[in-house]
């Protein structure tokens, strides 16, 4: 392999109108900035370039290697909310619409809840120790509050978990029915989880950009009056790539084949365990891949 093998190596051949870009941990901990090319769907000719780091002056630098008139051939690029990813294909592929990934942004929205739901449960264990205390001064056995569906509060905000992950419509008749005592119990919650599940209507209706521009803003709107920091965190983020966000409506792109395909040279680090030499890896994995 050439000498510069370890710290970067570009494909040009492999470039297509739309790429993929992310980062991945390829050993040790150590971040490789890996472009590809999801039409050719994981086999040969898929990897366009493998950078070891993320820094994007870096990143763009040696890119900036492959010729003018193929970087210009590329019409879309695909990838996620890191204000580095977006330089590096602002600046390297300035002919390309950028697509950031919806779904970075539903995981926001996701984990906004269940913040709630985590809030809530450890003031339900707060709760629980100190009636336990209380019933033991006074001599009693404790005896917790039972719903209707036969869990106890803590129970009850522990096993909602999986629900609110889910669409309504994908819920058991056992997971609606703890979702709706969950739901009067914790009314913010019910909240938190309606505009999460607003944002992945947004994204899911078959819509035009125009409509969903609208959408948003609408979207924006109750995040902004909503009492919960971490939407009105989310709420700024979709206004600091709104652009990039609303351009998943122009072909619905995301970035799921790039986090797909890392997730497979993963597996391939792991079917080598036995060898530590990075050279060697990434040998192997430009002949499969490249």
């Amino acid at each position: 392999m050439k000498d510069h093998a370890t710290d970067w190596l570009l494909f040009p051949e492999n470039i297509s109108p739309r790429l993929c870009i992310d980062e991945t941990s390829m050993t040790n901990g150590d971040l490789y900035t890996i472009l590809s090319n999801p039409t050719n769907k994981g086999k040969q000719d898929t990897i366009v370039a493998i950078i070891a780091g993320v820094q994007s002056d870096k990143i763009i630098q040696v890119l900036m290697k492959m010729p003018e008139s193929l970087r210009w051939q590329v019409k879309e690029i695909t990838l996620d909310m890191a204000n580095s990813m977006n330089k590096i294909a602002r600046v390297c592929f300035p002919k390309a619409c950028r697509v950031i990934d919806r779904f970075h942004l539903q995981k926001l929205a996701n984990e906004a809840v269940q913040e709630v739901r985590v809030k809530h449960r450890w003031e339900a264990i707060e709760e629980e120790n100190e009636a336990i205390k209380q019933a033991k001064w006074a001599g009693k056995t404790y005896k917790p509050l039972l719903f209707s569906n036969g869990d106890t509060k803590k129970q009850l905000l522990a096993r909602g978990r999986y629900l609110l992950f889910k669409s309504p419509d994908k819920w058991s008749d056992k997971q609606k029915e703890r979702a709706n005592i969950l739901f009067a119990q914790y009314p913010n919650l019910k909240e938190a989880y309606s505009l999460s599940q607003g944002l992945r209507s947004i994204f899911n209706r078959k819509t035009i950009k125009d409509a969903a521009r609208l959408s948003f803003a609408k979207w924006y709107n109750k995040a902004e009056k909503a009492a919960f920091h971490s939407f009105k965190s989310i709420a700024g983020t979709i206004y600091s790539h709104y652009d990039e966000l609303l351009n998943f409506f122009k072909n619905r792109s995301t970035n799921a084949f790039a986090e797909s395909f890392n997730a497979k040279l993963k597996a391939f680090r792991t079917q080598l365990r036995g060898v530590t030499d990075i050279s060697f890896f990434l040998f192997r994995v430009t002949k499969l891949f490249a």
